[in-house]
């Protein structure tokens, strides 16, 4: 159950945009239109903004998100960017291309917006709008259309307020988009350019710039809604240790994921402890998930033991990655 909110909407102005920026700054959840469709944006590097921008879309799993950014040289502090990353930025950007790139040292975007991934989706809009709040607040933005997990996307602000009021802060309303379809996405990483996902800019026109073919995803490895790169849907960040799901008791030597107030027998033996929420909170929970699982991982133990969490609400996405990690590699 999220937190019910009052959602308002206010025209695209200076003043409204400055005013969405404070909401963004203060880890609020703010609609806005892009040429492609309307994003809805959380602070990137705010893990519970993004945890709760998952919660109000209803996001049956944590998928890596799409972090847009007003220029190059922002890109630049959370991507590295070269050859042909360089090549596509400077013919296509501002406008509806996104990027998976390597993240760059010190990335300051959030562990649950890149699903604990090394690499990182990036886009710069080609809209006013929302390139004077990306700006104005001066950090990257996750916004994945402005809809409920399956949902049309939004091209209008009335769009958005039909799936969203009541679980948002704010809808700035630039009016109807243009593009009306979601960008393109290709991955740039270690083996040759990859289509994720087509939308508006034709693939002829990317292969055109890169002097070469793209390649496709294997079949049924990408979810429509998430830029993931090819086989990273089954191989989401596993810690190289054992995972060990519904822990009521900790081995001597494990490590332990907690999450509650009360921890379970052997825990004053555990070779760290860390707890996801020590009261509870499944937001806190999803905010803290991959950063606590890579810090565990860290302390080189053989197995990390995680307490119950509840299916309800984030847990389900929670219990979704945790099963992830835990399965046999």
């Amino acid at each position: 159950m999220i937190e019910k909110l009052k959602t308002r909407v206010v025209a695209a102005d200076p003043d409204s945009v400055a005013e969405a920026a404070r909401v963004l700054m203060a880890g609020g959840l703010v609609a806005f239109p892009t040429e492609t469709v309307y994003g809805l944006g959380a602070d990137a590097t705010n893990g519970t903004a993004v945890a709760k921008l998952y919660a109000a879309k209803g996001r049956p799993a944590f998928n890596p998100l799409i972090a847009h950014v007003p220029d190059l040289s922002s890109a630049r502090r959370i991507a590295i960017l070269d050859g042909p990353a360089d090549r596509l930025a400077a013919k296509f950007w501002p406008g509806p291309l996104t990027l998976v790139l390597r993240k760059s040292a010190g990335c300051p975007v959030s562990e649950l917006a890149t699903a604990g991934l090394d690499s990182i989706a990036v886009r710069m809009p080609n809209h006013k709008v929302a390139r004077d709040l990306l700006a104005a607040l001066g950090r990257p933005v996750v916004a994945p259309s402005a809809n409920r997990s399956g949902h049309l996307s939004p091209t209008a602000a009335n769009h958005v307020l039909a799936d969203l009021e009541g679980r948002i802060d704010l809808v700035v309303d630039g009016g109807q988009t243009t593009v009306g379809v979601e960008s393109t996405i290709v991955a740039l990483l270690d083996g040759p350019p990859v289509l994720l996902r087509p939308g508006g800019v034709p693939r002829e026109e990317i292969e055109q710039v890169l002097e070469r073919e793209l390649g496709d995803p294997p079949d049924g490895e990408i979810d429509p809604e998430a830029p993931l790169a090819p086989g990273m849907l089954a191989s989401h960040y596993a810690p190289r240790a054992r995972v060990r799901l519904r822990a009521e008791h900790v081995d001597p030597g494990e490590a332990l994921l907690a999450f509650g107030p009360h921890l379970p027998k052997g825990s004053e033996h555990a070779a760290r402890v860390l707890n996801l929420s020590p009261s509870g909170d499944l937001v806190e929970a999803a905010a803290n998930l991959f950063s606590d699982l890579r810090a565990l991982d860290a302390a080189e133990v053989s197995s990390i033991a995680v307490m119950p969490i509840p299916l309800e609400g984030l847990g389900e996405a929670i219990n979704d990655r945790l099963m992830r990690a835990s399965a046999p590699r």
